[in-house]
């Protein structure tokens, strides 16, 4: 369930206002404990304006080869088409990441 910035303020502030203990009132509304401090955190950091929602930061893949080595392995793979992807691994193109 996503949540507009307004309904996760107004639930930060129930929860506030709440006589209730923080679990009791997140248990009656349905939201994690867990979204709920991840919320707060953001809230208390940042203001109301950092409950919007946001695009996650792109994730690197550790194993994603740099495209001039990506090109150097192609272009030996074209050229020798005989050679099983291990031999090509051991003819010798650095892989020295830039």
């Amino acid at each position: 369930m996503r949540c507009a910035a307004a309904e996760k303020l107004e639930i930060i502030r129930l929860v506030e206002q709440s006589s209730l203990s923080v679990r009791r009132t997140l248990a009656q509304l349905g939201i994690p404990r867990s979204t709920f401090y991840a919320w707060y955190k953001r809230y208390l950091a940042r203001g109301a304006g950092a409950l919007e929602d946001c695009q996650p930061a792109p994730r690197r893949v550790w194993n994603k080869l740099p495209d001039t080595v990506a090109g150097a392995v192609l272009e030996l793979a074209l050229k020798e088409p005989a050679l099983s992807p291990r031999e090509l691994d051991l003819s010798g193109i650095s892989c020295v990441s830039s």
